[in-house]
């Protein structure tokens, strides 16, 4: 580089944490050039499928020490870096730029548009009123480290290219193979596994009932000693929402060691206990003697699910409450408390894929996220060993990630 030049930065990986590495750092530092390279055909592509298309900005926790406990992986080095940009400065960056997010009930922050679109278009002008190149459907093959400490660009199907730094903000990759250019720079690879997915049935008892949701559930893995308790939803599947994914999170990897074969029990009654469910449909035998077993006011579900359950426990749905015997209470409870699915597979969450694994966050500088490997590289995002539950957190890493990164790299004199 010749002197006065500016430095070449170069991105790639345009997602959520590249992209947001690349306009703080030109924000803060005019002199750079900075180039985002996108092997697809655009950037921020889970921006805009997140949450259902409205894209789950962060988390309302606005605590570095809770927040980084939604980190299966991470949650150590996060701890630190939250106390730098947290998921307050997140909201503050792009209220500063006219997006308002909202919270809802569980936490998740949205923009207020509830449209993805929003938080692409912030990012974006950024983008443009601070001269960052963008480049979609260009690959990079290689990252070939220089005597000068620059890098020269193995471009797919172009001629190399000679940035000054360079930032790895790829994703995470489904399978190890996909790092082995990574590497070829000396860096070890923790192998990749999915976290977030949902849980597939083989008896498909529940499959017609797709789209009900339990509020108030609980989810226990017979096997291992994961455990969560939230909102559960049927799917045509099995079981997904937030209790479940949470679990796949935590126990991910050894999941994968199970080859995703166990047994799920749950607790569709959560928090009651063995002993009240039974004193509850004790009340019910009761209060509702004269009535048909499909007829209660206990528990909040929906008539179906109610029948389907009466069903499971070998209950007729048009006997009356007067006539269920002690065995069928027993039964029902069981059914309610402690329902034993078997499960045999898996499906990734929607287009909202996250692994665990990648890149060791010990190979890093944990204030910078520079290679302690390589000298002038960087590593932000879900090729970190770092991936979080569902919520919005996944995004608040990939934002802090970004914004460490770009700070250290602003920091640099043409």
């Amino acid at each position: 580089m010749k002197k006065n030049e500016p430095r070449k930065i170069a991105i790639i990986g345009g997602g959520a944490a590249g992209f947001f590495t690349a306009v703080n750092a030109a924000r803060q530092n005019p002199q750079l050039d900075v180039t985002i390279f996108e092997k697809s055909r655009e950037v921020l592509s889970k921006v805009r499928v997140s949450g259902g298309g409205r894209c789950n900005v962060t988390h309302h926790c606005f605590d570095p020490d809770m927040l980084s406990k939604h980190y299966p992986r991470g949650e150590k080095v996060l701890r630190w870096s939250f106390e730098q940009f947290q998921a307050k400065d997140t909201v503050e960056w792009f209220e500063d730029r006219g997006v308002n997010l909202k919270t809802e009930e569980d936490g998740r922050m949205f923009p207020i548009t509830d449209d993805s679109q929003t938080i692409i278009d912030s990012l974006m002008s950024d983008a443009q009123k601070y001269g960052v190149k963008i480049r979609t459907k260009t690959k990079v093959d290689a990252v070939v480290p220089e005597a000068d400490g620059g890098f020269q660009l193995s471009i797919h199907k172009g001629s190399p290219e000679y940035f000054d730094r360079v930032v790895v903000a790829t994703g995470g990759y489904n399978r190890e193979k996909a790092y082995g250019w990574l590497k070829t720079l000396g860096h070890s690879v923790h192998s990749p596994v999915p976290s977030l997915f949902t849980f597939n049935f083989r008896e498909k008892v529940l499959s017609d009932l797709a789209g009900i949701s339990v509020k108030n559930a609980h989810v226990k893995i017979e096997e291992l000693s994961f455990e969560e308790a939230g909102p559960v939803l049927i799917t045509h599947w099995g079981l997904s929402g937030p209790a479940v994914l949470k679990i796949s999170a935590w126990a991910a990897r050894d999941l994968h060691d199970l080859e995703y074969r166990f047994h799920a029990l749950v607790n569709w009654v959560h928090p009651l206990n063995e002993q009240e469910t039974r004193e509850e449909l004790i009340k019910l035998r009761e209060k509702n003697a004269r009535k048909t077993v499909s007829k209660q006011d206990q528990f909040p579900f929906p008539n179906r699910l109610w029948d389907r359950f009466l069903e499971l426990s070998g209950i007729k749905t048009d006997k009356r409450w007067a006539d269920l015997s002690n065995k069928e209470i027993h039964d029902l409870t069981q059914t309610l408390f402690r329902s034993r699915y078997n499960i045999q597979g898996k499906t990734t969450y929607k287009e909202e894929f996250v692994t665990c694994g990648g890149i060791p966050l010990n190979e890093v500088n944990p204030d910078t996220l520079e290679s302690k490997i390589v000298p002038n590289l960087y590593f932000v995002g879900e090729v970190l060993d770092i991936d979080g539950v569902t919520g919005g957190f996944n995004f608040q890493a990939a934002w802090t990630n970004g914004w460490l990164a770009a700070n250290a790299i602003a920091s640099l004199e043409s």
